[in-house]
Formats: structure tokens, C-alpha cells, sequence
């Protein structure tokens, strides 16, 4: 079974929940501890929000099924290894926790900053204001919890352990979420349609997250020996294949969207649509804006995910 390790000669293992698990003494360790912390903190701001009915238009309901999915998950991941299910779950855990923890930490990262941003700010003084207050704050604090229990699972010199524990596996799980905040935003089609250059950045952000999302999808399921060519040759060829697309977005897409020469508006006070204030609404020069700005982040990421792929060594165990 082909998994990706550092550089470093391998000589232990990797100390994982599951070395720990299959008790109730479980939850007792660190890494116990830790996902109670966000399994509380999750049920707490949810709870919040649905006693008040705080969560209104497309930003509050992605914050309430980010807590809500967030506490199933984590509540599944605390069964499993109470009953020592490890071997019987469907998925690798050398890398399905890891994963998880990561995407909700980023999940829980973006709603604490939309629903304050975009639902709090504009309710008025009162128990529901407050009740979205303490949600939020709880948001922050799983937002933290996660991000802790990635950085004590992820992989260090000297250890064997799964791709997505490795820097270029959670790199993975970042580029596909800003996609995902990326497709969010470009979800009106009037924002590239009749434009050649642009519906090819559409493309180029879809293409991009589906292989990466397949490279997630194959480790998950320990499959990566499916593939008809060697796994760290495909992860080279896929960073690579990405960063050159994302290089052609960069340019194309901030050229035909604020460019008057390409028919772009420059100035946000140009865009009619950005003339009104509406609490749940992002208007379209915004949006163009947003996604500007994420393709360079994501085209950030994709060069560090090539830069750490060519530097792993993968070895089989």
C-alpha cells in the first residue's frame, strides 16, 4: 500500500487516535479531549442559532450545515474509536480524520467570519444578537479545536504515515475549499457567460478541484494503486497541470472583468448592482473582485503543493 513519507530515513510510526482507542479511557487523552472540545462547541453554536431561528439566506444556512455537519462527523469519528471500528470503517483512518479535521476547520473558519459579517452585524439589540454572539464565539473556538488536532496529527520527519497527514495532502484539502468559495461566487452565470476567456477560468476552476478531489478520493480509499501510472508521478503531473491553468486564470480573469478595454468595469461604482445595501447579498463587482483574489490564493497553494510533491519520498509498507 503506497504512502507518502518525508525525506527522513523511517525508523517509528506515527503516534494516531488509533493507537489509543477502543475504550473509554479513549477520551481521556489529548486527542480525546480535543474532540469533545468540538463536538460541545459545534452543538452549542447550532443550538444557539435554532432556539432563536438566527440564520437567514444562502450565508446563514451554509454556517448552520457547517455546525450541524461538523457534529455529526466529529460525533462518528468519537464512536468509532470508542468501539475500536477502525478496521471496519469504510474509509483509510490513517487519513480520514486528518482530512476531516482540516475541512472543518476551514468550514468553521469562513462561518465565523460570514455570519458576523454578513447576519449579526444587522440585528438589532436583543437575545437573538446575542444568542448569534455566543454562536459565533463557539464557531471560533471549534474553529480553533480543529486546527489544533490538525497540527498534532499532521506528518513530521521520521514518521510513516498517510499522504493527507503530509503537507502536499492538506494542501489538497485547501485548494479544493477555495474552489468551492470560488464556485460560490461565481454561481450567476451572467458573470462570465458570452465571454470565451472567462467561461475558460470556469473551467479551469472546475477541472483543477475535480483532480484534486479525485487524488482526496483515492487515498481515502487506499486506492492509489489503482492508477495506471506510478501515484507520485501523477501528484507531480497534477501540480504541475495546475499551476499552469491556475497561470492563465490569473491573467484572464482580472483582465476581462476590470479591464475597459475587454469590456471591464474598473471602478466598483460602475456596477449598478453594487448601488444598494442588502445584508445577504454580494453584489457582482464584489464577486469579480473575490474571485480575483482566490485564484492568486489558490495559484499560491498549487506552487507550494508542486514545490512538496517533488520533495516526498514514497516508499511502500
Amino acid at each position: 500500500m503506497p504512502v507518502s513519507v518525508t525525506r527522513t530515513t523511517i525508523t517509528t510510526t506515527t503516534t494516531s487516535s488509533s493507537t489509543i482507542v477502543g475504550s473509554p479511557r479513549a477520551l481521556t487523552q489529548p486527542l480525546g479531549l480535543l474532540r469533545l472540545l468540538q463536538l460541545i462547541s459545534t452543538c452549542i453554536a447550532f443550538s444557539m442559532v435554532a432556539s432563536v431561528a438566527a440564520w437567514t439566506g444562502p450565508m446563514g444556512n451554509w454556517a448552520m450545515f457547517t455546525w450541524c455537519f461538523c457534529f455529526a462527523v466529529t460525533f462518528i469519528i468519537l464512536i468509532v474509536e470508542l468501539a475500536g471500528l477502525q478496521a471496519r470503517f469504510p474509509l483509510s483512518w490513517r487519513n480520514f480524520p486528518i482530512t476531516y479535521a482540516c475541512y472543518a476547520a476551514l468550514f468553521c473558519l469562513s462561518s465565523s467570519i460570514i455570519y458576523p459579517t454578513t447576519f449579526v452585524q444587522f440585528l438589532s439589540h436583543g437575545r437573538t444578537r446575542d444568542y448569534a454572539i455566543v454562536a459565533t464565539t463557539f464557531s471560533c473556538v471549534a474553529c480553533l479545536a480543529y486546527a489544533t488536532e490538525v497540527a498534532w496529527t499532521r506528518a513530521r520527519p521520521g514518521e510513516i504515515t498517510g499522504y493527507m497527514a503530509t503537507v502536499p495532502g492538506l494542501l489538497k484539502v485547501f485548494e479544493t475549499f477555495v474552489a468551492c468559495i470560488i464556485f460560490a461566487f461565481i454561481s450567476e452565470p451572467a458573470l462570465y457567460q458570452n465571454k470565451p476567456a472567462l467561461e475558460w477560468c470556469v473551467a479551469v476552476y472546475a477541472i483543477c478541484f475535480i483532480l484534486a478531489a479525485v487524488t482526496i478520493l483515492l487515498n481515502l480509499g487506499d486506492c492509489t494503486n489503482m492508477l495506471p501510472i506510478p501515484f507520485p508521478t501523477f501528484l507531480s503531473g497534477l501540480a504541475l497541470l495546475s499551476v499552469l491553468l491556475y497561470a492563465t486564470a490569473i491573467v484572464l480573469w482580472p483582465l476581462y472583468q476590470f479591464d475597459q478595454r475587454y469590456h471591464g468595469q474598473p471602478r466598483r461604482a460602475s456596477d449598478s448592482s453594487c448601488g444598494y445595501s442588502h445584508p445577504h447579498a454580494v453584489c457582482f463587482w464584489d464577486r469579480r473582485l473575490a474571485v480575483a483574489i482566490l485564484t492568486g490564493i489558490n495559484l499560491l497553494a498549487y506552487v507550494s503543493d508542486l514545490v512538496y510533491s517533488t520533495r516526498l519520498v514514497f516508499v511502500k509498507v
